[in-house]
């Protein structure tokens, strides 16, 4: 899906005149990455120069294009700073990655609990990237 259509998509979203917030279609997933340690080494934001010159985990970069291809939205969500966008975007379509948007600043330190209005799941990036299978697993959630 073109950045163009999933903006369109996105935004202007109006239901008995008023604006909602979208929902995305049935199967879309609206896939948000991390990039050091998952797509790349783990470069800290410390050592920006490594930024430029670190190679991509070739199963990262074949699974997100092929989910890209798809027809899912692929946004890099990362800790390096804007300071690092450049860097970042240069590093992306050097190595062919394709995307829809990247979000900057995400808090560092890990142990991440996300709580949304909308349907959040969550994979660990342990090493590999492949095709999403379904487990059973337990979690934390509010009470009924």
């Amino acid at each position: 899906m073109k950045k163009e259509e999933v903006e369109k998509m996105l935004h202007d979203k109006v239901e008995e005149g008023e604006h909602v917030s979208p929902i995305l279609p049935e199967g879309v997933k609206n896939y948000l990455i991390d990039i050091d340690g998952t797509i790349t080494d783990d470069i800290p934001n410390e050592e920006p120069e490594r930024m430029a010159t670190c190679e991509p985990f070739p199963d990262a970069l074949k699974t997100l294009n092929k989910w890209y291809d798809e027809g899912h939205i692929i946004c890099f969500f990362t800790s390096r700073t804007e300071a690092h966008r450049e860097v970042t975007e240069k590093w992306l379509k050097k190595h062919g990655f394709n995307y829809h948007s990247m979000l900057m600043g995400k808090p560092r330190g890990g142990n991440y609990h996300w709580v949304d209005n909308h349907l959040v799941k969550a994979t660990r990036y342990k090493g590999k990237f492949t095709d999403l299978v379904e487990k059973e697993v337990t979690i934390e959630v509010f009470e009924d």
